[in-house]
């Protein structure tokens, strides 16, 4: 018997496959208990690899049916986790493996392979869930093309590519393009299409399908016009285009990631496909033009050229999202989109930098890959092509990905790989450059500076606190993008990058009339932590004449985050200047209304946890709720005559429109909506409650009433109103979680875990309660443990049925070590209490070991 106790796997350890692949021949006799799947599979030694290898496959939960080699029946003994044949039993050269294996779909409540969703069956193999449909050497570097016949009487047989053949019970696809298994896709169903066509740069005619569950088409045109546009966009700013005949997308309910990009067939969680202006957000909305792109511009990042190995997941992931971060600025606000992923960044990434899962984009090892899909792979690794970006220009950066897709199409690639087209494009050394992707944490940036007789001297220190395996860090190279502004808000020097090298560089500027201002980390120009000691006066002046949009927002949230520090530490108040430079910011209607929206936001209970532990000091989850209630009153007192002209002014009239320029009036109107509801108990929110056409408007009105304590008949009035609509369901749980009075908050989220509604073992809906606590910090860190404990409780039934979904949202308690002694014993008991559990699988094993080791 193989060793099945889960180790890790390292970066350094890897080999070249043995065999390699010419053609995969799948046929699949779909039954939700008794699915049987017959392979073909053409191997062939690889030329780069010494011969006398065994032949591994990889396989879990498969019954084997039969097994042969060229038509031979062979001796193949599954052990738990695959089969080996000996290389002594293998014929010299190439050959055909057949199996037949059983798998039951029905029972597949992890939802990886094949699996069933409310009568549909669906497929999800990245990162290792083709193996528990046949036995295959699952690994991204195999790379082969696919033949696929589905036999079934359900109406609609869909797998990756061309459909090559169908008759009545059958379908038989073919794609032509080598891929590794985790592209692997296959969907059947009683399923409805929302069709249309795109003609491509070279002439191809490509058949568009958006597939649903009968009811569902009215809600698929904002999806349909995002993938046109997508496509449209990567033609002309990278020069790709579609490479087959048909593109389909599916709307699958039960999901445990967004959506995947399968070669020719994506899969999508159904929230990020489905929408109308009555049930979905202008969040929503952005959320499906985004995702939609995002899997369509996988189709050369990612698929064409994917990853040699998981450690690798940045290459296509980082590139993926940085592609999708640059379509959503051309197709919406370039500002506005730049400010928000810089706060996701800071709150989803940072915070892992700053915890026991801290790891570098590349990571050296790992026991389970589903762990890592993270925020460092996806988001930090997207602002390291962002800084390439930076670094080379506009122009090089197009040479080097035109280098790119020339050279490595058809493979499975490497960060070296990556890097090398760069150096070659650009002419110069990107070793130093290179340590982003193996150094873990978040550098901070130390600023002093000098002035004296026009001259200005801009020094920069960085350093990286030592991470989980990595005690000592090298310096970085980090491109600051800076100018400076003059004491009356003109600018004195415009944008330029500065390249911080070495632990300590400086600059010196000369010829100055009066001392500037700098504005430093434009657009957020690398993902550290800077320590600039300004002034409010200084910030103000910022934050009304900079001419770099993020660091205009970042001014007013560095001035907010100050006073809510001074709040929560000592008896403060906001004081005039503050108020005032808001009411200038809110009222200046040469702003993008979206823009507004954000700098009238608070910092988060997180952000202000987090600059309150930089700062050695212990977070108090109550008062930092404390004290953003109070803000918020005292703002909304200060402000109230301009929020209620907000509010009628940011009308939109006309039908409704999820274009950027509607949806950010849309946004102002609603946060000032919200910020009066604390001063007008709530009036103007039941009103926008009452009258509201769209989702975005109902419910944020309904937020805002739960924000006061308000709220109780828009509750019940809004369930009536959408209990038949699961997505919109959704947002009926997860609102009263997040917006619930913390003392509260665990005792609503266990009350609404008994509803009949909730249906633990669908992702969204679990994320919709358990997920919203971790979004109520003061209430899941309520000082008794209420909300640890019942945390706890769900991951430990959900784990058994799902570990990704539940090592995922075990997340909730990566900052435990920030907080009191009281509160850390009590996390460190319910983390060792989930590690203790029998049955423990190995997703949520590895995540609860790096939490406590």
């Amino acid at each position: 018997m193989r060793d099945t106790t889960p180790q890790p796997i390292h970066l350094a350890d890897y080999q070249p496959p043995p065999f390699l692949i010419d053609e995969v021949r799948l046929t699949f006799r779909l039954s939700p208990r008794a699915t049987r799947v017959l392979a073909q599979i053409r191997f062939r030694p690889n030329p780069a690899v010494l011969p006398g290898h065994d032949l591994r496959l990889d396989g879990e939960g498969l019954t084997l049916v039969t097994a042969s080699i060229n038509g031979q029946p062979c001796a193949a003994r599954p052990d738990a986790t695959g089969l080996t044949i000996p290389a002594q039993d293998l014929p010299e050269g190439a050959f055909d493996w057949q199996a037949e294996v059983e798998i039951a779909p029905e029972g597949n409540t992890a939802l990886e392979g094949l699996y069933m969703s409310r009568g549909m069956f669906c497929t999800q193999c990245e990162a290792e869930g083709f193996r528990k449909i046949t036995f295959y050497p699952d690994r991204p570097d195999v790379m082969a093309p696919f033949r696929v016949r589905i036999e079934s009487d359900l109406p609609v047989l869909l797998s990756n590519g061309n459909l090559h053949a169908q008759g009545a019970g059958w379908a038989e696809w073919h794609d032509p393009h080598p891929k590794p298994s985790y592209l692997f896709a296959l969907v059947a169903g009683d399923l409805r299409a929302s069709s249309d066509r795109f003609c491509t740069m070279d002439g191809r005619d490509v058949a568009l399908n958006i597939w649903v569950r009968p009811g569902d088409e009215p809600r698929t045109a904002y999806a349909m016009d995002a993938l046109k546009r997508s496509m449209l966009w990567d033609e002309q700013v990278y020069g790709r285009f579609y490479d087959l005949d048909i593109f389909n997308i599916v709307a699958v309910d039960d999901f445990n990631m967004g959506a995947m990009e399968n070669k020719g067939l994506n899969i999508f969680n159904s929230r990020y496909v489905l929408a109308s202006p009555e049930t979905a957000t202008d969040a929503d909305y952005a959320s499906i033009e985004r995702i939609i792109a995002h899997e369509y511009f996988h189709n050369w990042t990612g698929n064409r050229i994917t990853c040699r190995d998981w450690f690798q997941l940045s290459l296509k992931e980082g590139l993926t999202v940085f592609r999708d971060q640059q379509f959503m600025g051309d197709m919406r606000s370039p500002a506005v989109k730049r400010i928000e992923d810089v706060l996701t960044l800071r709150a989803r990434q940072f915070r892992e930098d700053a915890g026991p899962l801290a790891h570098p984009v590349r990571p050296e090892s790992y026991v389970e890959i589903n762990n890592f899909y993270t925020a460092t792979v996806y988001e930090k690794g997207a602002e390291l092509i962002r800084m390439l970006h930076l670094l080379v220009g506009d122009d090089l950066y197009r040479a080097a990905l035109d280098l790119y897709f020339s050279r490595h199409d058809g493979q499975a690639c490497t960060i070296e790989d990556w890097i090398a087209v760069f150096e070659e494009a650009a002419g110069r050394d990107l070793s130093q450059f290179k340590r982003w992707y193996g150094q873990a944490g978040t550098p901070r940036v130390d600023v002093s500076e000098d002035w004296a007789d026009g001259r200005y001297t801009l020094t920069l220190r960085q350093s990286t606190r030592p991470t989980p395996g990595q005690p000592l860090k090298e310096p970085l190279v980090i491109p600051v993008a800076m100018g400076l502004i003059g004491p009356d808000g003109a600018e004195m020097l415009p944008t330029q990058v500065l390249e911080l090298t070495g632990p300590e560089d400086s600059f010196t500027f000369e010829g100055l009339p009066s001392r500037p201002i700098a504005s430093l980390l434009r657009g957020f120009s690398a993902p550290v932590v800077l320590n600039h000691a300004l002034s409010r006066e200084d910030r103000a002046v910022l934050l009304a004449h900079d001419t770099d949009p993020l660091n205009r927002f970042e001014a007013g949230r560095a001035l907010a985050r100050d006073i809510l520090l001074a709040m929560i530490r000592e008896d403060a108040r906001p004081g005039p200047q503050y108020l005032d430079a808001l009411r200038v910011m809110l009222c200046d209607e040469s702003l993008d209304p979206a823009f507004r929206a954000l700098a009238l936001s608070l910092p988060s209970q997180d952000d202000l946890a987090a600059a309150l532990h930089g700062d050695g000091q212990i977070p108090d989850p109550d008062a930092i709720h404390a004290a953003r209630q109070e803000a918020l009153r005292l703002i909304a007192e200060a402000l109230a005559p301009e929020l209620g002209r907000i509010a009628t002014a940011m009308q939109t009239p006309g039908p409704y429109s999820p274009d950027a320029r509607d949806a950010g009036r849309r946004a102002l109107r609603v946060q000032a909506i919200g910020l009066l509801a604390r001063v007008d108990k709530g009036a103007k929110a039941a009103a926008l409650f009452a009258s509201a056409d769209n989702m975005t408007e109902q419910l944020g009105a309904w937020n805002a009433l739960l924000a006061i304590g308000a709220g109780q008949q828009e509750t019940t009035q809004f369930y009536r109103q959408w209990a038949q609509d699961r997505l919109v369901l959704d947002k009926w749980f997860a609102a009263q979680v997040m917006q619930a009075a913390p003392a509260r908050a665990a005792d609503l989220a266990a009350t609404l875990t008994q509803h009949p509604d909730f249906d633990w073992k669908n992702p969204n809906r679990f994320r919709a309660v358990i997920g919203a606590l971790g979004m109520n910090p003061a209430g899941f860190h309520a000082a008794d443990g209420a909300g640890y404990r019942l945390v706890a409780d769900w991951l430990i039934r959900l784990d058994g049925v799902n570990p990704q979904a539940a090592a995922r949202m075990s997340t909730l308690f990566e900052t435990w070590r920030r907080y009191d002694d009281a509160r850390q014993a009590l996390i460190r008991g319910t983390l060792e209490r989930l590690r203790s559990h029998d049955g423990l699988s190995r997703d949520m094993g590895e995540m609860v070991g790096r939490m406590l080791e």
